[in-house]
């Protein structure tokens, strides 16, 4: 394996960026086949696919139910092999342990996966590779704080800023939005499956099994299963390996956004802003530089730096593909840059009424009564032999 996959040591202690507990323990990957995707208590796990590192090497363990009569042993055997690992899984949090929990409970047998880490790599997958990265505007402002710290570049010029674009909307590649297991597998580690059982036919040949004896028809949904953990165990260090050396491993745009927003959850804002500046600077995509850009802004200022800001705040007025809505947010973080930090209150206002022609509702009047505010002051400075404040908004832009 390579990336970030464990050699000697099982650990991952890249993985403490999506959940810390999980970083200090062996992680098992559990994959499940199933009799159904309906749930409910006629759903069985019939196959549970475990695998993990062990000295350099990755190894698999599959538990086969051979009668629905021998459910509580295999399940005791699961937890057996669970021990105190942390979890590794793929929609692991929706479909997997909700499924293979309520099993447990219907034997009265205690799940052993409550009290367990779990890494679900859907999540960061969709961050670093689904779709084409989010739509410009739609962040949380609920990133975690940070003490103001040493100023980082600004992000580089984008590419394209300025230039006419053909929408920021633009249908992502059905290639790289796919983030099913099998697709992922495809576009980022570059393996095709040959001749692999479709997952729609598993359980049919398991039901064949119950019916007839006839194992045959499993070998391939054995050899689906083994593959689904290795390719699960390959992302999950590909995503380590990215996680573990930042913004510079980051191949696209995507990726470098992606990141940004993982070390951001994970209140690493200066890894975060890093690799913000990195999609910014890379970025051919109008929404994903939009994204990055405003993501940098938003960390700038939180984190002191408000000139870095509004210089990206500046740039995201400059894609002209741009959705109104951050044209808005862009045009009132200047105006309120200008009017506190840089004391240009000309400035603040050509800002602040942009900022309103792309504006309706509550920030309408919120604007409205900032450009009052701004009026009143202009026309006092006007008034006061002490100075006057340049109008000439030329020589700035």
């Amino acid at each position: 394996m390579s990336d970030g996959a464990p050699a000697g040591d099982v650990c991952w202690p890249a993985l403490a960026v999506l959940e810390p507990a999980a970083a200090t323990r062996r992680l098992m990957f559990v994959d499940l086949e199933t009799t159904g995707l309906a749930g409910g208590a006629g759903t069985y796990a019939f196959l549970v696919g475990c695998g993990w590192f062990d000295r350099g090497a990755f190894r698999v363990r599959q538990l086969l139910l051979a009668g629905y009569a021998a459910e509580r042993a295999l399940l005791g055997e699961v937890a057996r092999i669970a021990g105190d690992s942390a979890l590794g899984t793929y929609n692991g949090k929706t479909f997997d342990l909700p499924l293979i929990e309520s099993r447990f409970l219907l034997h009265r047998m205690t799940p052993p996966f409550e009290n367990l880490p779990h890494i679900d790599m859907l999540y960061p997958a969709r961050r670093l590779w689904g779709g084409s990265g989010g739509s410009a505007g739609r962040w949380a402002e609920s990133s975690a704080e940070s003490a103001p710290h040493a100023r980082s570049p600004d992000p580089p010029h984008v590419r394209g800023a300025g230039a006419a674009e053909d929408s920021i909307h633009r249908p992502a590649d059905p290639a790289t939005s796919s983030c099913r297991l099998s697709m992922l597998e495809q576009t980022v580690l570059g393996h095709r499956r040959r001749g692999d059982v479709p997952g729609s036919e598993i359980p049919s040949r398991y039901f064949h099994y119950v019916r007839t004896g006839d194992a045959r028809p499993l070998q391939g949904v054995l050899e689906h299963n083994r593959l689904d953990l290795l390719s699960l165990a390959m992302l999950t260090a590909h995503a380590a390996g990215l996680l573990e050396h930042g913004a510079a491993a980051a191949r696209t745009a995507r990726e470098a956004l992606g990141l940004g927003r993982l070390y951001e959850r994970a209140g690493q804002v200066p890894e975060a802003r890093r690799c913000y500046a990195r999609a910014a600077g890379i970025a051919t995509d109008p929404a994903a530089a939009a994204d990055a850009l405003r993501g940098y802004a938003v960390l700038s200022r939180r984190a002191g730096c408000h000139d870095a800001a509004a210089r990206a705040w500046r740039q995201i007025l400059d894609l002209r593909a741009c959705p109104p809505g951050l044209k808005q947010q862009a045009g009132e973080a200047l105006a309120v840059h200008h009017e506190h930090r840089a004391r240009d209150l000309p400035a603040a206002r050509h800002f602040a009424t942009a900022a309103l022609d792309w504006t309706s509702g509550q920030r309408a009047a919120a604007l409205q009564h900032r450009l009052a505010r701004l009026d009143r002051k202009l026309g006092r400075s006007r008034s006061s032999p002490i100075g006057s404040l340049s109008s000439d908004l030329e020589a700035l832009f």
